[in-house]
């Protein structure tokens, strides 16, 4: 008896969506032979599915954000396709390309040597601040989290750096916990309880968002009692001293140097490829993969490699684009396993084409928020109720854990030469 693997790395959106794709359209599609099995596994260093969408709410308060809704068991979603799904809670530290297996690290600090005939890297990012990323298990992070709506209770000034959107929903959401919600027509807090302030690198806020919306932003988080500093940097963030409750000094490009109780880095995100050949990395150490098909086409990856989510160089994120994205690499594994199992000829790939239209949701508090969709500016109302009031909790969490998008598999119309179609996304 021999098993065929789909294995994925990862188990944030990309990786739990990948996953419920492969077990409900691409191994009922697959040959039947005897002594041969199919399966799909699914390697995660924790055995939740973290919601970081929801992580600006849920580090200021467990009240406001109970941990129960952002996190949610893996396996037990996956019930409906045992024994065809196996779960490895663990971390990837290396692939073998030749030898088409994957060295994985698992939460008891034992190695396993995965085979796989089709790989899908979707590891995604690790975040500068702990608040952000989910590196073990759901209790380090709750601790994480517990010890720092503690000392948020007692915080007088407040620094945050980063103008994305994790850094302004952030910066909205320390404010209002910290001074409260503003009055209908104030400017700002009378008395604020502390001092926020937003620390941006860029001209403006929110750099995929137009220069107005930015203003609009900075003005909903000047009634929060939270001020931006625009064209700065951080350099770094030093506790003064090991003591607890001690102040942090952080540096400035411009050569000042500000005392905060807390620091909040919002600055940015990693791609989580450290444990693939660099030769499989583009400059900015993402996962370089053809934009078009979503393979990764580098001569020594071999067959049947993909990147999904925001590991790969194809996408600028989101996940409205990983919507977009998840089909089209699954599609193409399905037609790549059917000629490699069975011979068969597939014309034309799937071929992913980026929604380029300005487009980002940014909750600021938990009364108003920013945003366009497919190039419309978004009103602060609207931005509430699709994601400011649970932030995508309701309508896409819960939905995402059991798989509900992929019930169906979508149509689109095949490609035939994709290598006409050149390599730029633009």
């Amino acid at each position: 008896m021999s098993t065929e693997t789909i294995l994925i790395l990862g188990g944030s959106y990309a990786g739990i969506s990948a996953a419920h794709y492969a077990l409900k359209h691409t191994i009922p599609a697959l040959p039947k032979k005897d002594g041969v099995t199919y399966n799909v596994t699914l390697v995660n260093p924790s055995k939740d599915l973290y919601w970081r969408f929801a992580a600006p709410r849920a580090i200021v308060s467990k009240q406001m954000m109970p941990y129960d809704q952002i996190f949610y068991p893996i396996e037990p979603a996956f019930t409906y396709a045992f024994p065809k799904f196996k779960f490895i809670q663990g971390s990837a530290t290396r692939v073998d390309a030749a030898g088409q297996s994957v060295s994985v690290t698992t939460v008891d600090g034992e190695t396993q040597t995965v085979p796989y005939a089709a790989l899908i890297i979707a590891t995604g990012f690790t975040t500068p601040s702990p608040l952000f990323t989910q590196a073990t298990d759901r209790a380090a992070l709750e601790a994480v989290y517990d010890a720092f709506q503690e000392g948020l209770k007692s915080a007088k000034t407040v620094i945050i750096g980063g103008g994305g959107p994790v850094g302004v929903e952030t910066a909205g959401e320390v404010a209002e916990i910290l001074n409260g919600r503003p009055g209908f027509l104030a400017a700002g807090p009378k008395n604020p309880n502390a001092q926020v302030k937003l620390i941006c690198a860029d001209k403006k806020l929110l750099p995929v968002l137009r220069e107005s919306i930015g203003k609009t932003a900075e003005g909903f988080l000047a009634k929060l009692g939270c001020s931006v500093t625009y064209n700065v940097r951080v350099i770094s963030a030093t506790p003064a001293s090991d003591e607890a409750g001690a102040k942090t000094l952080v540096e400035l490009s411009n050569g000042e140097t500000l005392d905060a109780d807390v620091y909040i880095d919002a600055t940015g995100a990693r791609p989580n490829t450290g444990f693939l050949p660099k030769e499989w990395l583009d400059s900015r150490s993402k996962l370089a993969c053809n934009p078009h098909t979503l393979r990764v086409e580098h001569e020594s990856a071999g067959p049947r490699v993909y990147a999904l989510g925001d590991v790969g160089s194809y996408t600028r994120g989101g996940v409205m684009d990983l919507s977009l994205a998840v089909p089209v690499a699954l599609t193409n594994l399905k037609h790549d396993l059917l000629r490699h199992l069975a011979g068969t000829v597939v014309a034309g790939d799937r071929v992913y084409k980026p929604n380029l239209k300005e487009q980002q949701i940014c909750p600021i508090g938990t009364q108003k928020g920013v945003g366009a969709f497919n190039g419309f500016k978004v009103p602060s109302q609207m931005v509430w109720m699709i994601k400011g009031r649970d932030y995508l909790i309701g309508q896409l969490a819960q939905g995402t854990i059991r798989g509900d998008q992929w019930k169906k598999e979508s149509k689109y119309t095949p490609v035939q030469d994709v290598g006409k179609m050149g390599l730029s996304q633009g």
